[in-house]
């Protein structure tokens, strides 16, 4: 701001927003030239929105926040694009008292004056956050070149793969602004810890949105007008993908290197109304590496898959729904299993991760290698553990189960939303019932929640619509260690960083094996499930919610239709 950062400190302590000792704090840890203004902000003790906030008070300004307002164009033409750039100002509506435009910095009073003399009518100035009003100036006045320019420096990244050798890969001079602004994209979403990315285009605008955590967040959007150069450019990079076929959807892949880092991204396109829309699914290595504790098991429940994992044969299902992490489970389980001395195969659509010492096979049925012919084939390779991408129908459930009786461990997924009721959807693709009941021993349900950022956890007392959701009163919670995540810059201000599992573990034993063969119903299933002592997914969520490792909230919202 164009304040002495002293003045601005010397607010927000006289508004109690910061703390003599936190401003000590604050000198003392201050990073190379940063203000102590951008410290603060730094150790999450104030936002910038709060900074705002206080300064607006202070100069007896509203405050407003100006990135959720929709500004008519009749009030952007008032305010020439070469001005809102320079001043770092965006007008926001007509008011009584004349054009109400948005500042930065409420303290900047030369920017007023000077503001009023090029205009030439009455303003009425409104406060909000710098971050804020750059991103209204993207939005309305932002052209290619400011958008180039906003990303900053592309160097560092590299085409790999196919994409690497594809003519017009490395571009011409004139689209250099262009492969500057995806690198950058990719980096960006790559930092950001974001799973995929979406590149959606609307009627006015080509829409950005990063998936974080399993949230859609928006991002800054490029220019309406170069959303078919943008695309064009990840078709390029893909090399399998066609930049002349619009009209068809198109799947590809692409291989980037980020300094020492080498990203692997999925990408589909698919047309609609307004143009080509890309989901690209960024596929993170380091997840094969995460060991069970990492995947969400709590030390009871944890014992006991290992125990699961390293039996000598039979089949363990993971279940769930899409996005639900049951392929990064079965890789964690292989990366567990993995020794020299136990062949392991795996039968894949697509094949997400490559994994050291793993026989991996990609499924490809326009040539015939699909899951029945492919698993027909390894079957003869004399594999000691098979992990099957999906169970998709019935003759792959039946191979999966001749295999299971075979002496082979079989790992594999099916979209169930319970343990119990995989049972029944395995009988209903077509498996006879005996089969199913000699050969799985365990049904493993799982969904993801947000795990809370340990940077910003602080206690937090559930409210009574929460404590009456998840079935606990107030005397239940003894000394639970509840806690939600206050918004730290480590989680971009969100509260919560990373995922992991909650598990509902169905163990097969004799009597259930008895009931599936009389054709017994889920609810008589999951009846003897919870005699067993098979925790449900919202139980296991509690335990984890009162163990401060995720919230109310988020458990809440993923087991919605748990019941016993």
């Amino acid at each position: 701001m164009a304040q002495n950062d002293e003045y601005i400190l010397e607010i927000l302590t006289d508004s109690s927003l910061i703390t003599p000792s936190q401003l000590e704090r604050a000198r003392a840890e201050r990073e190379g030239s940063e203000s102590l203004i951008a410290t603060l902000v730094r150790q999450g003790i104030v936002s910038e929105e709060d900074v705002s906030r206080a300064l607006a008070t202070h100069a007896a300004m509203d405050f407003v926040d100006v990135a959720q307002l929709a500004i008519a164009d009749e009030v952007l033409a008032q305010v020439p694009r070469e001005v809102a750039k320079r001043f770092k100002v965006v007008p926001v509506a007509e008011s009584e008292t004349g054009l109400m435009i948005a500042v930065g910095d409420p303290l900047d009073f030369d920017t007023f004056d000077t503001l009023h003399h090029m205009l030439q009518r009455d303003l009425e100035f409104v406060c909000a956050t710098p971050a804020a009003i750059k991103v209204a100036y993207r939005k309305y006045y932002g052209t290619a070149e400011d958008a180039i320019e906003d990303m900053g420096d592309g160097g560092g990244i590299e085409v790999m793969g196919e994409g690497a050798s594809t003519p017009g890969a490395e571009g011409d001079v004139g689209d250099a602004p262009i492969i500057k602004m995806v690198s950058m994209m990719l980096l960006e979403a790559y930092n950001m810890r974001c799973s995929d990315i979406h590149l959606e285009p609307l009627e006015k605008r080509f829409r950005v949105r990063f998936r974080i955590d399993g949230v859609l967040h928006e991002m800054q959007n490029p220019p309406k007008k170069l959303q078919t150069a943008i695309i064009s450019r990840l078709k390029i990079m893909s090399g399998s993908m066609s930049i002349a076929e619009k009209r068809l959807p198109q799947d590809g892949r692409i291989q980037v290197k980020m300094g020492k880092k080498s990203i692997d991204l999925r990408v589909s396109t698919i047309p609609t109304s307004h143009g080509e829309s890309i989901v690209m699914r960024i596929l993170d290595k380091s997840s094969l590496s995460l060991g069970l504790p990492q995947l969400g098991f709590l030390s009871d429940d944890q014992e006991t898959f290992e125990q699961l994992i390293t039996l000598p044969d039979g089949i363990l299902l993971v279940t769930g729904p899409t996005g639900s992490g049951k392929t990064t489970t079965l890789y964690g389980c292989l990366n567990y299993i993995n020794k020299p001395d136990k062949k392991l195969i795996t039968v894949e659509d697509p094949c997400e991760y490559q994994m050291n010492g793993i026989n991996q096979v990609q499924v490809n049925a326009d040539i015939g290698m699909t899951f029945p012919a492919a698993l027909r084939s390894i079957l003869r390779q004399a594999p000691n553990i098979i992990m099957i991408g999906e169970i998709r129908d019935a003759e792959t459930a039946n191979i999966a189960i001749n295999a299971a009786l075979t002496g082979h461990l079989v790992f594999s997924t099916l979209h169930t939303n319970d343990a119990p009721g995989a049972v029944a959807r395995l009988v209903d693709i077509g498996v006879q019932p005996f089969l199913v009941s000699s050969a799985v021993r365990a049904i493993v349900a799982q969904r993801l929640v947000r795990k809370i950022c340990p940077k910003c956890q602080q206690p937090y007392e559930m409210t009574e619509s929460e404590l009456q959701a998840l079935g606990l009163s107030a005397g239940q919670l003894g000394e639970a260690n509840v806690m939600m995540g206050k918004g730290c810059d480590a989680c971009k201000h969100l509260g919560y960083k990373g995922r992991m599992g909650i598990f509902e573990m169905f163990l097969i034993d004799d009597e259930v094996r008895h009931m599936v063969n009389n054709k017994a119903s889920t609810v008589e299933l999951r009846k003897r499930a919870r005699e067993m002592g098979m925790r449900t997914l919202r139980e296991d969520g509690i335990r984890k919610v009162l163990a401060g490792m995720t919230s109310a909230e988020e458990v809440i919202g993923v087991t919605m239709s748990d019941a016993d």
